[in-house]
């Protein structure tokens, strides 16, 4: 079987067209981003919401972490865009300090977006789940200093919350 260069040429294109468009809004943390540069919505995956209620966690449930395990009780602390590890401080259903949450950090806003998608007890397995860092009045608000690609933030601790949808 003979392929053509121009079938060569379609085909490479339908690749390039699903893999662009997939990428964008696929997968934990590959959200579409808004022209302020912040998360668009994205659903909780079903494997997270089942995880959740086998956990007994519901949305609205919260505790407090430290927003980096490697700034622990640092102020103001600096946030990357990418991946974070962040650590429970009190308890969040069955998940209680040293647990850790794995997720993702946005900084081109005018404040910090944080995403969590898998939470790991001490020495456990991780479990994926859904839940979002928030601190009230601003206080994930960048600080003057901050530079694109990173944030300064205030406080090296906030809530966290669990959800059933990012928006």
């Amino acid at each position: 079987m003979r392929i053509t260069k121009r079938a060569l040429l379609c085909l490479c294109g339908a690749l390039l067209l699903t893999t662009s468009f997939g990428c964008t809004a696929t997968g934990p943390g590959r959200a579409t981003i808004r022209p302020d540069g912040t998360p668009g919505p994205e659903e909780c995956p079903e494997e997270a919401l089942k995880a959740m209620r086998y956990l007994q966690l519901a949305v609205g449930d919260s505790a407090l972490v430290t927003l980096d395990v490697n700034q622990t009780d640092t102020t103001p602390i600096t946030l990357y865009e990418g991946p974070v590890e962040s650590m429970v401080e009190d308890k969040l259903g069955p998940l209680e300090s040293p647990a850790r949450l794995y997720g993702r950090v946005w900084t081109d806003g005018p404040q910090v977006v944080i995403r969590y998608y898998a939470a790991q007890h001490a020495g456990g397995n991780r479990v994926p789940l859904c839940a979002v860092a928030r601190l009230a009045q601003g206080q994930l608000k960048k600080l003057p200093g901050s530079k694109p690609g990173m944030a300064i933030v205030e406080f090296s601790v906030a809530a966290v919350y669990i959800v059933d949808e990012f928006r």
